[in-house]
């Protein structure tokens, strides 16, 4: 058996990393083993779940993956647990275009995952209970298997759930109420990471106390033990022959990675180095390959371009023909110029001869699949790969090596830089989609190594 479940809501905003917090962390402290997962592309929550549980969490985004695929990565990561949480991404049915296709109701379905809609009890009454009935009988089997409140008053909490319950024939397993204490701040890429956080632990322990006093966990163990078998198998991959020394940027200015993406490297035989540009003074050594992740370089361009020695070290390494990924603010880090939020210009590695600047707004946002227009580190022309574009600053040079185009639409535009050793660009991807890119990248890291 798989003991898992996803909590889910109507709409983006409605406190569901808040409740799944306080929940992993209530079960954490009856010592079990709870693992998280989070549907969809986004980086953030995932660090939540992971400052929670001490362990790193796991993306399931069935535009990046097929079904056969998200299933593999969520076995692998129930494995380790004695119970699974997925936390959907935006509302529930909420997929591409219009469609259900790659929303959290999609991966519910794909992975037979019981679901447990996570209701907003602000400013309503009954109205919530048509709200849940709406959502169980949208799609059928809807997968909605129970309802948590948040935001409600311990005075307002019982008539509401008996309410619900009454008119849905669902149960309500708990509420949290208002937890101004509690509150995480949010900027233009979503909430800050759990890193900026001095008193997270603090907050974290503050949510638990109250989930153990009103959130009902034997309920959802219980539903989560309901869950079928998983139907899963593993991922094949191939190490290659050797093992390449990769050197991983990490620190609060890149930090957007998908976990799974880099155990794909690891379980292809690389050794991954983390190493910070704002804190270190140059690469570390005998590295064969370099990944300049996504993450908020914008945020710290002054602390960046002072660290002149990091600066210098990766122009000479990345034009020297180290093979390197850059997406999104690892992009941003290889310019010549990154202005901050005020508009001043502040110099950075200086790869590539192009500037960035802020827009204002968000620029070609969302999922695209990338098509390869000529052959480079990671792909050979005419190659797909899905991606996903989310940045509020934008190039005087964004690459025009690839073709990005937006499903189930005709826009598209030219995106990201593609060589013999290097992928520069805004779109972040997958690795576990299209495991081959990282073979390449690997292949590339050894024959550099040789070469030097």
């Amino acid at each position: 058996m798989t003991p898992r479940l996803m909590f889910c809501a109507p709409a983006s905003g409605g406190g569901k990393t808040t409740v799944i917090c306080a929940v992993l962390r209530a079960l954490l402290r009856r010592g079990l083993r709870p693992m998280a997962c989070k549907s969809g592309p986004d980086y953030i929550d995932p660090m939540f779940h992971s400052r929670v549980l001490g362990a790193q969490s796991c993306n399931l985004d069935l535009f990046f993956f097929s079904h056969a695929t998200a299933r593999s990565l969520l076995a692998r990561c129930a494995a380790q647990a004695d119970v699974t949480v997925l936390e959907g991404a935006m509302g529930y049915y909420d997929g591409i275009s219009m469609g259900t296709d790659a929303s959290a109701y999609d991966l519910a379905s794909a992975t037979e995952t019981p679901a447990v809609l996570v209701v907003d009890g602000r400013g309503r009454a009954l109205s919530a209970a048509a709200e849940v009935r709406g959502f169980q009988s949208f799609r059928q089997p809807s997968r909605i298997a129970g309802v948590i409140l948040n935001r409600v008053s311990p005075m307002l909490y019982p008539r509401l759930a008996e309410t619900i319950s009454r008119e849905t024939r669902l149960p309500v397993l708990g509420y949290l109420p208002v937890m101004d204490d509690c509150a995480i701040e949010s900027r233009h890429l979503g909430l800050v990471t759990a890193a900026e956080i001095d008193d997270l632990q603090q907050k974290l322990d503050r949510m638990a106390d109250q989930a153990e006093q009103s959130v009902d966990l034997d309920g959802l163990l219980e539903l989560a033990r309901k869950a079928p078998p998983l139907k899963a198998e593993p991922l094949s991959l191939v190490p290659v022959a050797g093992r390449p020394r990769i050197a991983v940027a990490r620190d609060k200015a890149f930090c957007f990675y998908y976990e799974a993406s880099l155990q794909v490297l690891r379980d292809l035989g690389a050794e991954l180095v983390e190493f910070s540009p704002l804190e270190d003074g140059e690469l570390p050594a005998h590295i064969q390959g370099l990944y300049l992740g996504g993450g908020y370089p914008e945020l710290y361009a002054e602390q960046l371009s002072e660290n002149a020695e990091m600066r210098q070290s990766v122009l000479d390494a990345v034009t020297g023909g180290l093979p390197t990924i850059a997406e999104c603010g690892g992009f941003l880090y290889l310019h010549k110029t990154l202005q901050d939020a005020s508009g001043m210009p502040w110099p950075m590695a200086g790869v590539l001869d192009a500037e960035a600047y802020p827009t204002g707004k968000l620029s070609r946002f969302g999922y695209v699949t990338l098509t390869a227009e000529k052959d480079s580190l990671l792909f050979r022309q005419g190659e797909t790969m899905p991606a996903h574009e989310f940045h509020y600053w934008d190039s005087t040079a964004p690459g025009t090596d690839f073709t990005a185009r937006k499903p189930q639409s005709a826009r598209q535009w030219q995106a990201g830089v593609g060589t013999d050793s290097l992928y520069a660009g805004f779109p972040h991807f997958h690795l576990a989609s299209k495991p081959e890119t990282a073979r390449r990248f690997l292949e590339a890291a050894l024959a550099f190594g040789a070469e030097t």
